[in-house]
């Protein structure tokens, strides 16, 4: 399995914003959408601030694949659903990064409907 490098970690976790895109079902890249990540630990994961049935993020669901660009990396991905327990975990990494944003800019990534909409970037 490809693990992220430490290199990528830092440049991609450190990144204000991350723009992703998933495969179509015949390979081809959909258009990147920009959105907001988070390192935690080893992973990184990103989060649908406009809830669960935003297009981008059920694109990213069937198709499980993709890629991102961040920080001057672009990588292919996974898009995987990750565990519960990395719930609380991952809304204060969101705080952490983004609350310069403000309360309500930041409480698209970290309300119920968010979290529920999160996705790990597994690199390929």
């Amino acid at each position: 399995m490809t693990t992220w490098t430490e290199d990528e970690l830092a440049k991609v976790g450190n990144a204000d914003e991350l723009k992703i895109a998933s495969r179509r079902p015949d390979g081809t890249l959909r258009r990147f959408v920009t959105i907001w990540g988070v390192r935690l630990g080893d992973d990184l994961y990103v989060r649908s601030a406009y809830g669960y049935d935003n297009p981008w993020f059920q694109r990213a669901l069937r198709s499980g694949d993709g890629r991102i660009r961040a920080g001057g990396v672009e990588r292919d991905v996974a898009f995987e659903v990750p565990g519960r327990e990395v719930d609380e975990d991952l809304s204060a990494a969101y705080h952490a990064k983004y609350d310069r944003h403000g309360p309500r800019i930041v409480g698209t990534v970290v309300s119920p409907e968010a979290v529920r909409s999160t996705l790990r970037l597994v690199p390929r």
